[in-house]
């Protein structure tokens, strides 16, 4: 299936005098869900406010139709080439947003990371829509910038780019590099964006024709809370999952964990028994493992640090957990 666009998505409206002008740069298997609740918005703003005050352009690296992990295909007007030499002449964008998916680290490019820095020195504010920070942040842009990018990716975001200050919001705006999560986070930040450039009245218009009851806040949670997720309700076994998931690196003792929630470890085995149907050792095994295997599926650290960064000794003593919770071994994983 391919999508048509036009270069003007709606000529018969006047321009606004402070139009803004946004370029989507579209890269194999992008996020379908994560471009159209940015896109939008943007329209439906347009459409209420009777004029063109957000006009945009879709490119791509050779100027060649791009094809979504959905697999439609979506054809756009301009080239890599074309929007750097845009950057010195009239049609320079106020923003440029790079929209990916799946399989980023295939689309990184030494070509499109000068453009970035170059739309950043030029004043354009620079984004990235689902796993697009991580183009930012090899293009050198994310060094101390608070970002957000998608929760599967986080872990091995982390682990190669320690100097971004990357958060598991829904998106981030700091000063001229803008990021989100992918999904319909793109609805909220573009929202924003719409808030900022208008007023409350407007945005809130925009939300009755997308069907939406409020602009989510920034930082509100990607995931589903545990209780909703694993369907525990028992506070205590909620309390202890957040503490293992926030040490996956140097796993805590049941003792430390015991002293952490102020119960004693049986009550922590029977609790875990009862609510989980496996020991707390068990599933805390299974949550640094998956931790592992978000790792060597969204990066490509080696195998040893993924390891390390999931609290393992050994790789040889990983390797066989691994084996034994997923039935291929950490290299058949990443292959």
């Amino acid at each position: 299936m391919t999508v048509q666009t036009s270069i003007d998505p709606a000529a018969a409206r006047p321009a606004a005098h402070n139009q803004k002008t946004i370029v989507f740069f579209l890269v194999p298997n992008f996020s379908m869900i994560a471009f159209t609740t940015a896109i939008e918005p943007l329209r439906l703003a347009n459409r209420m406010r009777g004029d063109e005050m957000y006009a945009w352009r879709l490119a791509s690296i050779d100027g060649l139709p791009v094809t979504a992990s959905n697999g439609v295909v979506v054809n756009v007007q301009t080239s890599l080439d074309d929007e750097r030499h845009a950057l010195a002449s009239s049609r320079r964008p106020n923003i440029m947003f790079v929209c990916s998916g799946i399989h980023v680290e295939q689309a990184e490019n030494k070509s499109l990371f000068a453009y970035l820095r170059e739309c950043k020195n030029s004043g354009v504010t620079v984004g990235g829509l689902c796993t697009a920070a991580h183009l930012l942040a090899a293009a050198g842009l994310l060094n101390g910038k608070r970002c957000a990018i998608h929760w599967e990716n986080l872990p091995g975001f982390q682990e190669k780019y320690p100097t971004a200050e990357v958060y598991a919001d829904l998106y981030e705006m700091d000063g001229n590099i803008w990021t989100c999560a992918g999904g319909t986070a793109a609805l909220d930040m573009m929202l924003s964006l719409i808030g900022r450039d208008n007023d409350e009245e407007l945005v809130n218009r925009v939300c009755e024709q997308a069907l939406t009851d409020r602009v989510r806040n920034p930082h509100d949670r990607q995931r589903l809370p545990l209780r909703a997720r694993l369907g525990v309700q028992n506070a205590k076994v909620i309390s202890i999952i957040e503490f293992m998931e926030a040490n996956i690196s140097e796993p805590l003792s049941l003792v430390e964990i015991a002293d952490y929630v102020g119960l004693s470890r049986r009550q922590i085995e029977r609790l875990f028994q009862s609510q989980m149907g496996r020991s707390p050792a068990r599933y805390y095994l299974e949550v640094r493992l998956d931790r592992a295997r978000h790792l060597l599926r969204q990066s490509t650290i080696p195998v040893v640090d993924v390891a390390i960064a999931c609290g393992f000794v050994s790789a040889s003593h990983f390797s066989k957990c691994y084996r034994e919770m997923y039935g291929k071994s950490p290299l058949q994983e990443r292959q």
